[in-house]
């Protein structure tokens, strides 16, 4: 959805509230924690408008609140020094380069792709050109079985 890439200026990154998670502590075993949700607004320099900037896809689809969804664990104070490190160096960037939807749809941006042009046809090319030069061996041992029944018709007719 976000393939046009644009200048955007940082608005405004605060930590708003703590969002509860789970994560494992060993077999069939599983705590509560929570990590600190970091927004980050900023104002697309190509329209002027303001939206919620993401850290990648999977932010949008985990929880749009929020700008970076870090991985769950038991030590929070490291949790929140981490996301208030990435919003200080959010804050002492002022620009940044992001990639917004040309359609409008979608009321965010993203800072990083994870599924850009280039991986979506590597992801793509490379099974369908092993599908096809796997076909393509197949086909030529059939030929070659082929061939070596009509040789071998032939040379019992010419006896």
């Amino acid at each position: 959805v976000w393939i046009n890439e644009t200048s955007c200026t940082i608005v405004n990154s605060s930590i708003v509230c703590d969002v509860n998670c789970s994560y494992s502590c060993g077999t069939e075993c599983w705590r509560r924690s929570r990590y600190p949700c970091l927004q980050v607004y900023v104002s697309l320099n190509s329209s002027g408008k303001v939206v919620r900037l993401l850290h990648n896809e999977e932010a949008q689809e985990s929880n749009p609140e929020c700008f970076y969804i870090p991985k769950c664990q038991k030590d929070y104070a490291a949790l929140h020094a981490m996301i208030q490190n990435i919003s200080e160096r959010l804050k002492s960037q002022h620009t940044v380069q992001c990639f917004v939807d040309p359609t409008d749809r979608m009321d965010s941006a993203i800072l990083m792709q994870i599924y850009s042009l280039v991986t979506v046809l590597h992801s793509l090319f490379w099974p369908t050109f092993t599908l096809i030069g796997g076909t393509i061996i197949i086909a030529m041992v059939k030929l070659t079985q082929s061939l070596s029944i009509i040789c071998e018709r032939a040379s019992r007719i010419k006896r």
